[in-house]
């Protein structure tokens, strides 16, 4: 498999600042495991650690938004560089528990219009349950 974080990089014109992979992703400690340019899915596995609980010692929603994130961003960039997240929408389907380990999540982009994508992310549990779905739309710069 090809270094998709290489292939990041490599979308990001030499004449700006931009930082890919950006902070929260290494923050969250995500890896990206697969990656199929044809189909345009992009799957990003991120670790559930202690830090991301809340009161009942679930994962907290918004670090499964910022896990969808984390994978949809990319994924635009990897489509249609440069572009930004101007709307995300999340539907949480079951709980992310202490004993799970990792999750997976996988974007993929639904249809593109214009200066627009369409993206879709499903995230998963190690036992192929889904924990989540969210649809974002992006906005195309340039």
């Amino acid at each position: 498999m090809p270094d998709i974080l290489q292939r990041l990089r490599e979308c990001v014109p030499e004449d700006t600042d931009l930082q890919l992979p950006p902070p929260c992703y290494e923050d969250m400690g995500a890896e990206a495991i697969s990656y199929d340019e044809e189909a345009e899915v992009l799957v990003v596995r991120l670790p559930v650690r202690e830090r991301y609980q809340n009161p009942l010692r679930l994962m907290q929603g918004g670090y499964i938004a910022a896990a969808i994130d984390n994978t949809l961003g990319p994924l635009s960039f990897l489509v249609a560089p440069p572009s930004v997240t101007t709307q995300m929408s999340t539907q949480y389907l079951r709980p992310v528990p202490p004993s799970v380990d990792y999750i997976d999540v996988e974007g993929r982009v639904a249809e593109r219009a214009g200066r627009q994508l369409f993206l879709e992310a499903t995230v998963r549990l190690p036992n192929g349950k889904t924990a989540a779905r969210a649809q974002a739309t992006c906005r195309i710069r340039g």
